[in-house]
């Protein structure tokens, strides 16, 4: 059973760790000053979800994630991933940063109503960043969240 914890602030240290050794194994990063949501799969921590770069002001807030198995990844858990920042924090929209690598995400993302914007060279010389931007509106209405509205 797939379980999800907000990380306390005695945690989060260990789960930026964790969730960027997963992003960039053997470069001792994290993400500074951030908050987190752990998930869990029979008391084993199997991914984890990073909201850094805050931006009161602009109500903007990244989210950087990875796990070890793709059972994470449910309807359920879309549904408190977004309702944090969106519900929980009033942002109007969230940001992620993804490879070049990864089409798999990046199809995920498109479908879930992300926008994308290519940037040049942002990851390195010969590796564009591609940031996606998923506004408070078209997170409301995407077809996911539809299905689970109650009337």
């Amino acid at each position: 059973m797939i379980t999800w914890a907000i990380a306390k602030p005695d945690e989060i240290g260990a789960l930026s760790r964790w969730v960027a050794e997963q992003i960039w194994p053997g470069k001792g990063r994290d993400f500074g000053n951030c908050q987190g949501m752990a998930i869990i799969e029979n008391e084993t921590l199997i991914a984890g979800m990073i909201y850094h770069n805050f931006e009161p002001d602009a109500g903007v807030v990244e989210i950087s994630g990875a796990g070890t198995s793709k059972r994470w990844l449910t309807k359920e858990t879309l549904r408190v991933m977004f309702q944090i920042p969106f519900k929980d924090w009033a942002c109007q929209a969230v940001v992620m940063r993804v490879s070049d690598h990864d089409p798999a995400l990046h199809s995920i993302l498109k479908r879930y109503g992300f926008e994308r914007y290519i940037i040049p060279r942002l990851r390195g010389r010969d590796e564009n960043e591609n940031v996606f931007v998923l506004t408070n509106e078209a997170w409301a209405s995407n077809k996911f969240n539809r299905k689970n509205e109650v009337h």
